[in-house]
């Protein structure tokens, strides 16, 4: 194909000349997932819209290749050798494609090789923890019991029986893979022989049956910090499963979900209570006690308290999960009001009664302009 009838690279990739490195990847990174082979077997426009967007990666990947192709066109890099895909500009396949092996299930391409049955790492696990309000506050330690893979005892994690030991697969000769030439592809997949692994086993251990590990129950005591809220997650490292082949342990999540309080309301380290004040306290001021997650507190109540009535203890909230300070605790205040009364006290309610004066709703209040229901309207529409 001659360079006049070549299309520019820049519109086979979709993105403008001025793209970035990182956009001119993903956009060979999409066109790659589309028209990959092995998503389209036997479909020659997607092997050759394959190509044609491996070549202009290939160019435009390169700062210089780009750098002449952006001033001569097609003629600046065919000299180069940028009319043909450069295989080296593959050469780490991961980096490109990120885990788009894993999508098609090989584990190369262009030369790139991945390690399989090799040592990895134990599959991290999560536990769902619900603690009291008040073990929040104060802290504790708990013990939890959870089961989990762990390197079978008996074989020592190899999954071969005693007296014998994982073999060199005889088909893929220990690498744990199979090629495939596709074209100008070479393609590599799983080994359906040893899975992947590059090892067989002859006689698998009675105890895994081969697998290198067995579900055990595991016992663990966790220290909760005090102010630890609902959401939050300890980390236990080490304690998830154990990895294969030699691999490192995963870690263990612990998530912590707090009981509610039917008293105290909590907002970030801030609590917040409703408490009951009969209305003498409210209209003649007093000392009430305050129950706080440390014990009582008093309020001193002014004369003429309205309902609604917020006051701050500083520092009676709860404590920061890092250890440092507390929060507030605030109180709001309510009128109690009893469900039932004694004769006398009716009596001394209703001479009270007649005392007060009445609520009007009609008739101008005391430094008002408008009656209360006009107020009412403008405040509503």
């Amino acid at each position: 194909m001659s360079s006049v009838t070549k299309r520019d690279y820049y519109e086979i990739l979709g993105i403008q000349r001025g793209a970035s490195d990182q956009e001119i990847k993903s956009a060979y990174r999409k066109l790659a997932m589309k028209y990959h082979p092995d998503r389209n077997p036997g479909n020659h426009h997607a092997e050759e819209s394959f190509k044609e967007a491996a070549e202009a990666y290939a160019v435009l990947a390169d700062p210089q290749k780009r750098s002449l192709y952006d001033r001569f066109g097609h003629a600046g890099v065919s000299s180069a050798g940028g009319a043909n895909v450069d295989p080296t500009i593959f050469a780490d396949f991961s980096d490109i494609f990120a885990g788009l092996g894993d999508v098609f299930g090989f584990g190369d391409i262009f030369g790139g090789r991945r390690r399989r049955g090799g040592p990895e790492r134990g599959s991290d696990l999560r536990y769902d923890l619900e603690i009291t309000f008040e073990e929040s506050a104060a802290g504790t330690d708990t013990t939890i019991q959870i089961p989990r893979e762990e390197t079978c005892e008996t074989c020592r994690g190899t999954g071969a029986a005693a007296g014998t030991s994982p073999e060199t697969c005889a088909q893929c000769r220990g690498t744990g893979q199979q090629r495939y030439q596709q074209g100008f592809l070479t393609v590599a997949r799983p080994c359906p022989n040893c899975r992947g692994t590059g090892k067989t086993i002859a006689k698998p251990c009675q105890t895994c049956r081969g697998a290198g590990r067995v579900s055990k129950e595991r016992k663990l005591t966790v220290k909760i910090p005090a102010g630890i809220a609902t959401g939050q997650r300890l980390r236990l490292y080490g304690e998830g499963e154990h990895g294969s082949a030699g691999g490192p342990p995963g870690d263990l999540y612990v998530v912590v979900h707090v009981q509610e309080h039917p008293f105290f309301h909590r907002e970030e380290d801030d609590l917040y209570c409703e408490m009951p004040i009969n209305y003498p306290t409210l209209a003649l001021g007093g000392t009430i006690q305050v129950p706080t997650i440390d014990g009582r507190e008093e309020i001193h109540v002014p004369a003429g308290t309205q309902a609604g009535t917020r006051f701050k203890l500083r520092g009676k909230g709860m404590p920061h999960v890092s250890g440092r300070g507390h929060g507030d605790l605030h109180v709001i205040a309510r009128v109690a009001v009893p469900k039932k009364v004694t004769r006398e006290q009716r009596q001394l309610l209703e001479e009270l009664a007649r005392t007060l004066p009445q609520a009007k709703l009609d008739d101008d209040e005391e430094g008002s302009e408008k009656p209360f229901f006009e107020r009412v309207k403008d405040i509503f529409g």
